[in-house]
Protein backbone atom coordinates (compact mmCIF):
# COMPACT_ATOMS: atom_id res chain seq x y z
CA UNK A 1 0.00 0.00 0.00
CA UNK A 2 3.02 2.32 0.18
CA UNK A 3 2.58 3.37 -3.46
CA UNK A 4 -1.18 3.85 -3.24
CA UNK A 5 -2.50 7.09 -4.72
CA UNK A 6 -5.90 8.57 -5.28
CA UNK A 7 -7.68 8.64 -8.64
CA UNK A 8 -6.66 12.19 -9.48
CA UNK A 9 -8.87 12.56 -12.56
CA UNK A 10 -11.94 11.47 -10.62
CA UNK A 11 -11.27 13.91 -7.79
CA UNK A 12 -10.75 16.93 -10.06
CA UNK A 13 -13.77 16.02 -12.20
CA UNK A 14 -16.00 15.79 -9.15
CA UNK A 15 -14.77 19.10 -7.73
CA UNK A 16 -15.54 20.81 -11.02
CA UNK A 17 -18.89 19.09 -11.41
CA UNK A 18 -20.02 19.96 -7.89
CA UNK A 19 -18.85 23.53 -8.54
CA UNK A 20 -21.21 23.73 -11.50
CA UNK A 21 -24.27 22.92 -9.35
CA UNK A 22 -26.21 25.59 -7.49
CA UNK A 23 -25.64 28.61 -9.70
CA UNK A 24 -28.12 31.47 -10.06
CA UNK A 25 -29.20 33.36 -13.19
CA UNK A 26 -26.06 35.51 -12.96
CA UNK A 27 -23.86 32.42 -12.83
CA UNK A 28 -22.95 32.88 -9.17
CA UNK A 29 -22.43 29.83 -6.97
CA UNK A 30 -25.05 30.25 -4.20
CA UNK A 31 -25.44 26.83 -2.63
CA UNK A 32 -26.51 28.18 0.76
CA UNK A 33 -27.70 25.74 3.41
CA UNK A 34 -31.00 23.88 2.96
CA UNK A 35 -31.87 25.74 -0.24
CA UNK A 36 -32.92 24.27 -3.58
CA UNK A 37 -29.35 24.89 -4.75
CA UNK A 38 -28.04 22.98 -1.74
CA UNK A 39 -30.31 20.08 -2.61
CA UNK A 40 -28.66 19.83 -6.04
CA UNK A 41 -25.24 19.47 -4.45
CA UNK A 42 -26.47 17.05 -1.81
CA UNK A 43 -28.17 14.84 -4.36
CA UNK A 44 -25.01 14.62 -6.44
CA UNK A 45 -22.87 13.85 -3.42
CA UNK A 46 -25.22 11.09 -2.31
CA UNK A 47 -25.14 9.58 -5.80
CA UNK A 48 -21.33 9.45 -5.65
CA UNK A 49 -21.40 7.89 -2.17
CA UNK A 50 -23.70 5.17 -3.45
CA UNK A 51 -21.59 4.61 -6.58
CA UNK A 52 -18.62 4.05 -4.27
CA UNK A 53 -20.58 1.35 -2.44
CA UNK A 54 -20.84 3.30 0.80
CA UNK A 55 -23.75 3.18 3.20
CA UNK A 56 -25.49 6.58 3.24
CA UNK A 57 -26.88 7.99 6.48
CA UNK A 58 -28.42 11.39 7.20
CA UNK A 59 -29.00 12.76 10.69
CA UNK A 60 -31.71 15.13 11.88
CA UNK A 61 -29.68 18.29 11.24
CA UNK A 62 -29.07 17.14 7.67
CA UNK A 63 -25.45 16.03 8.00
CA UNK A 64 -24.65 13.43 5.33
CA UNK A 65 -22.39 10.43 5.99
CA UNK A 66 -20.90 7.87 3.62
CA UNK A 67 -19.86 4.84 5.68
CA UNK A 68 -17.53 2.00 4.70
CA UNK A 69 -17.88 -0.87 7.15
CA UNK A 70 -17.25 -4.06 5.09
CA UNK A 71 -15.03 -6.37 7.14
CA UNK A 72 -13.97 -3.73 9.66
CA UNK A 73 -14.66 -4.24 13.33
CA UNK A 74 -17.88 -2.30 13.77
CA UNK A 75 -17.36 -2.26 17.53
CA UNK A 76 -14.51 0.17 16.91
CA UNK A 77 -15.13 3.89 16.45
CA UNK A 78 -14.65 5.05 12.85
CA UNK A 79 -12.05 7.26 11.26
CA UNK A 80 -14.03 10.25 10.02
CA UNK A 81 -13.05 12.58 7.18
CA UNK A 82 -15.04 15.49 5.84
CA UNK A 83 -16.02 19.13 5.65
CA UNK A 84 -19.06 20.83 4.05
CA UNK A 85 -20.60 21.53 0.64
CA UNK A 86 -22.75 24.59 1.43
CA UNK A 87 -21.31 27.86 0.17
CA UNK A 88 -21.40 31.59 0.69
CA UNK A 89 -23.09 33.78 -1.91
CA UNK A 90 -20.97 34.12 -5.08
CA UNK A 91 -18.55 31.48 -3.86
CA UNK A 92 -15.54 29.63 -5.18
CA UNK A 93 -15.66 25.90 -5.82
CA UNK A 94 -13.06 24.59 -3.35
CA UNK A 95 -13.99 25.80 0.15
CA UNK A 96 -15.36 22.80 2.04
CA UNK A 97 -16.19 20.83 -1.09
CA UNK A 98 -12.56 19.80 -1.57
CA UNK A 99 -12.45 18.22 1.88
CA UNK A 100 -15.63 16.22 1.37
CA UNK A 101 -14.73 14.98 -2.10
CA UNK A 102 -11.12 14.21 -1.15
CA UNK A 103 -12.44 12.28 1.85
CA UNK A 104 -14.69 10.29 -0.45
CA UNK A 105 -11.81 9.77 -2.85
CA UNK A 106 -9.52 8.53 -0.08
CA UNK A 107 -12.06 5.95 1.06
CA UNK A 108 -12.96 4.93 -2.47
CA UNK A 109 -9.30 4.52 -3.44
CA UNK A 110 -8.61 2.38 -0.38
CA UNK A 111 -11.68 0.30 -1.11
CA UNK A 112 -10.67 -0.26 -4.74
CA UNK A 113 -7.13 -1.23 -3.71
CA UNK A 114 -8.37 -4.00 -1.46
CA UNK A 115 -7.28 -2.23 1.71
CA UNK A 116 -8.56 -3.88 4.90
CA UNK A 117 -9.23 -1.27 7.59
CA UNK A 118 -9.45 -2.40 11.18
CA UNK A 119 -12.15 0.16 11.88
CA UNK A 120 -14.90 1.74 9.72
CA UNK A 121 -14.18 4.78 7.56
CA UNK A 122 -16.66 7.62 7.20
CA UNK A 123 -16.82 10.75 5.07
CA UNK A 124 -19.07 13.53 6.38
CA UNK A 125 -20.66 16.61 4.80
CA UNK A 126 -21.82 18.88 7.60
CA UNK A 127 -24.83 21.19 7.29
CA UNK A 128 -24.64 25.00 7.29
CA UNK A 129 -20.93 25.42 7.92
CA UNK A 130 -20.94 28.85 6.33
CA UNK A 131 -23.78 30.28 8.41
CA UNK A 132 -24.95 32.51 5.56
CA UNK A 133 -28.64 31.63 5.76
CA UNK A 134 -28.87 30.34 9.34
CA UNK A 135 -26.91 31.18 12.47
CA UNK A 136 -24.56 30.08 13.90
CA UNK A 137 -22.03 28.95 11.35
CA UNK A 138 -20.56 25.45 11.63
CA UNK A 139 -24.02 24.48 12.84
CA UNK A 140 -24.13 20.87 11.65
CA UNK A 141 -20.84 19.94 13.31
CA UNK A 142 -21.68 21.98 16.41
CA UNK A 143 -24.95 20.11 16.85
CA UNK A 144 -23.17 16.83 16.12
CA UNK A 145 -20.69 17.55 18.91
CA UNK A 146 -23.46 18.43 21.35
CA UNK A 147 -22.77 22.16 21.47
CA UNK A 148 -26.32 23.13 20.46
CA UNK A 149 -29.51 21.14 20.99
CA UNK A 150 -31.10 19.66 17.89
CA UNK A 151 -34.50 21.24 18.50
CA UNK A 152 -33.00 24.69 18.92
CA UNK A 153 -30.99 24.28 15.73
CA UNK A 154 -33.96 23.07 13.70
CA UNK A 155 -35.96 26.09 14.92
CA UNK A 156 -33.35 28.53 13.59
CA UNK A 157 -34.90 31.26 11.46
CA UNK A 158 -32.99 32.22 8.35
CA UNK A 159 -32.22 35.59 6.85
CA UNK A 160 -35.13 34.96 4.46
CA UNK A 161 -37.59 34.09 7.25
CA UNK A 162 -37.50 30.34 6.63
CA UNK A 163 -37.11 27.76 9.40
CA UNK A 164 -34.19 25.36 9.02
CA UNK A 165 -36.07 22.23 10.09
CA UNK A 166 -38.87 22.84 7.63
CA UNK A 167 -36.42 23.58 4.83
CA UNK A 168 -34.51 20.36 5.48
CA UNK A 169 -37.81 18.47 5.26
CA UNK A 170 -38.73 20.31 2.05
CA UNK A 171 -35.49 19.41 0.28
CA UNK A 172 -35.55 15.81 1.57
CA UNK A 173 -32.65 15.96 4.01
CA UNK A 174 -34.30 15.80 7.42
CA UNK A 175 -32.71 12.51 8.43
CA UNK A 176 -33.69 10.06 11.13
CA UNK A 177 -30.38 9.54 12.92
CA UNK A 178 -29.66 11.49 16.07
CA UNK A 179 -26.66 13.83 15.69
CA UNK A 180 -23.61 12.17 17.18
CA UNK A 181 -24.80 8.65 16.36
CA UNK A 182 -21.27 7.86 15.16
CA UNK A 183 -18.58 9.06 17.55
CA UNK A 184 -15.30 9.25 15.65
CA UNK A 185 -12.10 7.61 16.76
CA UNK A 186 -10.40 10.52 15.02
CA UNK A 187 -11.42 13.26 12.56
CA UNK A 188 -9.27 14.71 9.77
CA UNK A 189 -10.32 17.60 7.55
CA UNK A 190 -8.53 18.58 4.34
CA UNK A 191 -9.09 22.18 3.24
CA UNK A 192 -7.73 24.91 1.03
CA UNK A 193 -5.91 27.38 3.25
CA UNK A 194 -8.07 30.42 2.40
CA UNK A 195 -5.04 32.51 3.27
CA UNK A 196 -1.70 33.51 1.70
CA UNK A 197 0.87 31.83 3.96
CA UNK A 198 1.59 28.56 2.12
CA UNK A 199 1.75 30.20 -1.30
CA UNK A 200 3.90 33.07 -0.05
CA UNK A 201 6.38 30.70 1.60
CA UNK A 202 6.34 28.16 -1.23
CA UNK A 203 5.18 25.33 1.04
CA UNK A 204 3.03 22.47 -0.22
CA UNK A 205 1.28 21.23 2.93
CA UNK A 206 0.07 22.88 6.12
CA UNK A 207 -0.22 20.73 9.23
CA UNK A 208 -2.79 22.72 11.17
CA UNK A 209 -2.03 22.51 14.87
CA UNK A 210 -4.53 25.03 16.23
CA UNK A 211 -7.44 27.25 15.28
CA UNK A 212 -8.34 30.76 16.35
CA UNK A 213 -11.04 31.56 18.87
CA UNK A 214 -13.92 33.58 17.46
CA UNK A 215 -16.10 36.25 19.05
CA UNK A 216 -19.01 37.61 17.01
CA UNK A 217 -21.08 40.51 18.31
CA UNK A 218 -23.85 42.70 16.96
CA UNK A 219 -23.60 46.30 18.11
CA UNK A 220 -26.61 48.63 18.07
CA UNK A 221 -26.03 52.34 18.65
CA UNK A 222 -29.03 54.64 19.10
CA UNK A 223 -28.69 58.39 18.68
CA UNK A 224 -31.11 60.94 17.29
CA UNK A 225 -32.15 61.67 13.71
CA UNK A 226 -31.98 65.33 12.75
CA UNK A 227 -31.42 67.64 9.81
CA UNK A 228 -27.97 67.26 8.27
CA UNK A 229 -27.73 70.93 7.40
CA UNK A 230 -29.21 72.74 10.35
CA UNK A 231 -27.88 70.78 13.33
CA UNK A 232 -24.52 72.05 14.65
CA UNK A 233 -21.87 69.39 15.10
CA UNK A 234 -21.67 69.95 18.85
CA UNK A 235 -25.42 69.37 19.22
CA UNK A 236 -25.63 66.05 17.42
CA UNK A 237 -26.21 62.55 18.75
CA UNK A 238 -24.87 60.91 15.61
CA UNK A 239 -25.06 57.10 15.65
CA UNK A 240 -23.06 56.95 12.43
CA UNK A 241 -20.08 58.85 13.84
CA UNK A 242 -20.23 56.71 16.98
CA UNK A 243 -20.11 53.57 14.84
CA UNK A 244 -17.11 54.94 12.97
CA UNK A 245 -15.30 55.47 16.26
CA UNK A 246 -15.87 51.84 17.22
CA UNK A 247 -14.58 50.64 13.86
CA UNK A 248 -11.46 52.77 14.19
CA UNK A 249 -10.92 51.60 17.76
CA UNK A 250 -10.93 47.87 17.00
CA UNK A 251 -8.85 48.28 13.82
CA UNK A 252 -6.22 50.44 15.49
CA UNK A 253 -6.04 48.19 18.53
CA UNK A 254 -5.62 45.01 16.49
CA UNK A 255 -3.01 46.61 14.23
CA UNK A 256 -0.95 47.82 17.20
CA UNK A 257 -1.24 44.60 19.19
CA UNK A 258 1.68 42.22 19.62
CA UNK A 259 -0.86 39.42 19.82
CA UNK A 260 -2.29 37.72 16.72
CA UNK A 261 -5.65 39.42 17.05
CA UNK A 262 -7.65 40.31 13.94
CA UNK A 263 -10.76 42.48 14.00
CA UNK A 264 -13.39 43.04 11.31
CA UNK A 265 -16.63 44.95 10.86
CA UNK A 266 -18.30 43.02 8.05
CA UNK A 267 -21.83 44.42 8.05
CA UNK A 268 -23.28 47.83 8.85
CA UNK A 269 -26.62 49.58 8.39
CA UNK A 270 -27.85 53.06 9.24
CA UNK A 271 -31.37 54.23 9.97
CA UNK A 272 -33.08 56.08 8.41
CA UNK A 273 -30.26 55.72 5.83
CA UNK A 274 -30.89 59.02 4.06
CA UNK A 275 -28.17 61.29 2.70
CA UNK A 276 -29.46 64.40 4.46
CA UNK A 277 -30.45 62.88 7.80
CA UNK A 278 -28.15 62.32 10.78
CA UNK A 279 -28.29 58.57 11.54
CA UNK A 280 -30.56 57.75 14.45
CA UNK A 281 -29.33 54.14 14.60
CA UNK A 282 -26.28 52.17 13.50
CA UNK A 283 -26.29 48.38 13.56
CA UNK A 284 -23.08 46.55 12.74
CA UNK A 285 -21.21 43.33 13.47
CA UNK A 286 -17.77 42.81 14.96
CA UNK A 287 -15.66 39.71 14.35
CA UNK A 288 -12.74 39.29 16.78
CA UNK A 289 -10.32 36.37 16.44
CA UNK A 290 -7.21 35.24 18.29
CA UNK A 291 -5.57 31.82 18.78
CA UNK A 292 -5.03 32.61 22.48
CA UNK A 293 -8.08 32.59 24.76
CA UNK A 294 -6.62 35.11 27.22
CA UNK A 295 -5.84 37.55 24.41
CA UNK A 296 -9.32 37.14 22.95
CA UNK A 297 -10.91 37.83 26.33
CA UNK A 298 -8.73 40.92 26.71
CA UNK A 299 -9.94 42.25 23.36
CA UNK A 300 -13.56 41.63 24.32
CA UNK A 301 -13.06 43.45 27.62
CA UNK A 302 -11.36 46.40 25.92
CA UNK A 303 -14.21 46.68 23.43
CA UNK A 304 -16.83 46.58 26.20
CA UNK A 305 -15.02 49.34 28.11
CA UNK A 306 -14.76 51.48 24.98
CA UNK A 307 -18.48 51.07 24.26
CA UNK A 308 -19.30 52.26 27.79
CA UNK A 309 -17.06 55.31 27.37
CA UNK A 310 -18.54 56.04 23.95
CA UNK A 311 -22.10 55.99 25.26
CA UNK A 312 -21.23 58.62 27.84
CA UNK A 313 -19.12 60.86 25.62
CA UNK A 314 -21.26 60.78 22.47
CA UNK A 315 -24.69 60.92 24.11
CA UNK A 316 -25.78 57.65 22.53
CA UNK A 317 -27.01 54.34 23.87
CA UNK A 318 -25.12 51.19 22.99
CA UNK A 319 -26.19 47.55 23.09
CA UNK A 320 -23.87 44.63 22.41
CA UNK A 321 -25.31 41.20 21.58
CA UNK A 322 -23.17 38.08 21.41
CA UNK A 323 -23.88 36.16 18.20
CA UNK A 324 -21.29 33.41 18.55
CA UNK A 325 -18.35 32.61 20.82
CA UNK A 326 -15.91 29.78 20.25
CA UNK A 327 -12.74 29.19 22.21
CA UNK A 328 -9.47 28.52 20.39
CA UNK A 329 -8.83 24.87 19.55
CA UNK A 330 -5.59 22.92 19.86
CA UNK A 331 -5.61 19.95 17.51
CA UNK A 332 -4.37 16.47 18.35
CA UNK A 333 -0.55 16.43 18.41
CA UNK A 334 -0.32 12.84 17.22
CA UNK A 335 -2.46 13.42 14.13
CA UNK A 336 -0.58 16.63 13.32
CA UNK A 337 2.66 14.66 13.49
CA UNK A 338 1.21 12.00 11.15
CA UNK A 339 0.41 14.73 8.62
CA UNK A 340 3.96 16.07 8.86
CA UNK A 341 5.40 12.59 8.47
CA UNK A 342 3.18 11.91 5.46
CA UNK A 343 4.36 15.09 3.76
CA UNK A 344 8.01 14.24 4.46
CA UNK A 345 7.61 10.73 3.08
CA UNK A 346 6.07 12.19 -0.08
CA UNK A 347 8.92 14.66 -0.47
CA UNK A 348 6.64 17.64 0.12
CA UNK A 349 7.50 20.72 2.13
CA UNK A 350 5.34 21.17 5.21
CA UNK A 351 4.90 23.63 8.05
CA UNK A 352 2.78 23.75 11.18
CA UNK A 353 0.27 26.56 11.18
CA UNK A 354 -2.81 28.17 12.72
CA UNK A 355 -6.15 28.32 10.95
CA UNK A 356 -7.57 31.82 10.87
CA UNK A 357 -10.96 30.60 9.68
CA UNK A 358 -13.50 28.51 11.54
CA UNK A 359 -13.99 24.92 10.38
CA UNK A 360 -16.06 21.89 11.27
CA UNK A 361 -12.91 20.35 12.73
CA UNK A 362 -13.00 22.78 15.64
CA UNK A 363 -16.41 21.42 16.63
CA UNK A 364 -15.62 17.75 16.15
CA UNK A 365 -12.46 18.31 18.24
CA UNK A 366 -14.82 18.53 21.22
CA UNK A 367 -15.63 14.84 20.92
CA UNK A 368 -12.65 13.26 19.13
CA UNK A 369 -8.96 13.84 18.39
CA UNK A 370 -8.90 16.05 15.29
CA UNK A 371 -6.56 17.85 12.93
CA UNK A 372 -6.52 19.58 9.56
CA UNK A 373 -4.46 19.56 6.40
CA UNK A 374 -4.09 22.73 4.34
CA UNK A 375 -3.03 23.19 0.72
CA UNK A 376 -2.21 26.58 -0.82
CA UNK A 377 -4.77 29.12 -2.01
CA UNK A 378 -3.69 31.37 -4.86
CA UNK A 379 -3.44 34.93 -3.57
CA UNK A 380 -5.03 33.83 -0.31
CA UNK A 381 -8.44 34.43 -1.91
CA UNK A 382 -11.54 32.60 -0.69
CA UNK A 383 -15.30 33.20 -0.41
CA UNK A 384 -14.91 34.59 -3.90
CA UNK A 385 -15.28 33.09 -7.39
CA UNK A 386 -11.56 33.81 -7.91
CA UNK A 387 -10.73 31.18 -5.26
CA UNK A 388 -8.22 28.80 -6.85
CA UNK A 389 -5.87 25.96 -5.98
CA UNK A 390 -3.96 24.22 -8.76
CA UNK A 391 -4.89 20.63 -9.57
CA UNK A 392 -1.45 19.37 -8.61
CA UNK A 393 -1.77 20.94 -5.17
CA UNK A 394 -5.24 19.48 -4.69
CA UNK A 395 -3.99 16.04 -5.66
CA UNK A 396 -0.97 16.30 -3.34
CA UNK A 397 -3.18 17.19 -0.38
CA UNK A 398 -5.59 14.37 -1.13
CA UNK A 399 -2.73 11.87 -1.26
CA UNK A 400 -1.52 13.04 2.14
CA UNK A 401 -5.07 12.55 3.44
CA UNK A 402 -5.10 9.08 1.89
CA UNK A 403 -1.91 8.07 3.66
CA UNK A 404 -2.98 9.51 7.01
CA UNK A 405 -6.35 7.79 6.70
CA UNK A 406 -4.75 4.42 5.96
CA UNK A 407 -2.49 4.75 8.98
CA UNK A 408 -5.34 5.72 11.32
CA UNK A 409 -7.64 2.99 9.96
CA UNK A 410 -5.39 0.20 11.22
CA UNK A 411 -4.73 1.85 14.58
Amino acid sequence: MSNLTINADRLIRRIEELGSLGRDAQGRLVRVAASDMDRLGRDRLVSWLKEAGLEVAVDRIGNIFGIWRDNANTDLAPVMLGSHIDTVIDAGIYDGCYGVLAGLEAIESLKEAGFAPARPLVVAAFTNEEGVRYSPDMMGSLVYAGGVGIEDALAAVGTDGTVLGKELERIGYAGQHQPGFLKPHVYVELHVEQGPVLEREGIAIGAVENLQGISWQRITIDGEANHAGTTPMAMRRDAGVAAARVISFIADRASASRARTVATVGTIAFEPNAINVIPARAIFTIDLRDPNEASLKAEEAALAAFLDELAASAGVTVQAESLARFEPVTFDARVVALIEAGAKAAGLSCRRMTSGAGHDAQMIARIAPSAMIFVPSRGGISHNPAEFTAAGELIAGANILLGVTAGLAVD
